[in-house]
C-alpha cells in the first residue's frame, strides 16, 4: 500500500471515528442542555416567590438545582388534589366565571384549557395512531397523526355532503409541532402499525430513521422457527 493510500485510509478512519463519536455525544449533550435549561427556567420562576425560610439557597453555600421544579410539581399536584373535591370545584368554577367576564382573556383561557384537556386527559385517545394520506396530490403520500372522528359543525356539514371523515394532523419536517389540520375521508387513510413516537422520529429525521417493520420481523422469525423444527425432526429421525 502506498504512502498516499495509507494517509487516506488513516484520515477516513479518523473521520469515521469522529462521526461515530458525534452520533453518540450530540444527542446526550443536547438532551442534557435542554433538561438543564428547563430546570433553571422553572427554578427562576418559582424560587423568587418562596419565603426566605423555605428557600435553601438563602442558608446553604450552594444552590440546589431543581428545587423550584420540585416545589412546582408538588404545588400542581396539590391543586389537582384540592380541585377533586366539591369545595375545590366550587372555587375553580367561581374563578372561571370571573375569567369568562373578561374579554380577550376568556378566549385565551378557554383555548388553552381545551388544548390541555385534549392532550392530557387520560380518557382521550387523540394521536394514538399514525397513518398515510395522499397529500398534496394523488400519488404523493404524507405521514399524519390520527386525532379523532370529525366533530361539531364540520362533521355535520361533511356528513350532509356524504363524507365520513376523520381529523388528522399533518406534521412538518423537521419540526413536528407545526403542521396542518386536515379533515380526510376515513377510507382514504392507511393506518400504520408503527407507534406515534416512531412516526414522529421518522418525521423529525426526514425519513432517515425508520422503525423496524414488526410484521416482516415476525414473518422471518416464524420462518426461522419452522426451519429449526424441520432440522430438529431430521436429527431426531437419524
Amino acid at each position: 500500500m502506498s504512502e498516499k493510500q495509507t494517509r487516506l485510509s488513516a484520515s477516513t478512519r479518523i473521520r469515521n471515528y469522529f462521526l461515530t463519536g458525534l452520533i453518540i455525544c450530540a444527542p446526550l449533550a443536547i438532551t442534557a442542555y435542554l433538561t438543564w435549561s428547563f430546570i433553571n427556567w422553572v427554578d427562576g420562576w418559582v424560587k423568587p416567590y418562596l419565603p426566605a425560610v423555605y428557600n435553601p439557597d438563602n442558608y446553604l453555600p450552594f444552590s440546589i438545582p431543581g428545587f423550584g421544579l420540585l416545589i412546582a410539581l408538588v404545588f400542581i399536584t396539590l391543586v389537582g388534589f384540592l380541585t377533586a373535591n366539591l369545595i375545590g370545584r366550587t372555587i375553580v368554577a367561581y374563578g372561571e366565571s370571573i375569567l369568562n367576564r373578561m374579554p380577550l382573556i376568556r378566549g385565551l383561557y378557554k383555548g388553552l384549557k381545551q388544548i390541555f384537556q385534549t392532550v392530557l386527559a387520560e380518557q382521550n385517545n387523540s394521536f394514538n395512531k399514525a397513518g398515510l394520506i395522499e397529500y398534496p396530490r394523488r400519488g404523493i403520500w404524507s405521514m399524519v397523526f390520527l386525532a379523532t372522528p370529525t366533530k361539531g359543525e364540520v362533521d355535520h356539514r361533511l356528513n350532509d355532503a356524504g363524507h365520513e371523515t376523520v381529523s388528522v394532523f399533518l406534521p412538518t419536517t423537521p419540526n413536528p409541532t407545526s403542521g396542518f389540520l386536515l379533515f380526510v375521508p376515513s377510507k382514504d387513510v392507511i393506518i400504520l402499525d408503527m407507534t406515534v413516537e416512531e412516526a414522529a422520529k421518522m418525521v423529525i429525521s426526514a425519513g432517515l430513521v425508520a422503525p423496524e417493520y414488526h410484521t416482516q420481523t415476525e414473518k422471518l422469525a416464524m420462518e426461522a422457527l419452522a426451519k429449526q423444527e424441520v432440522e430438529d425432526s431430521k436429527s431426531a429421525a437419524q
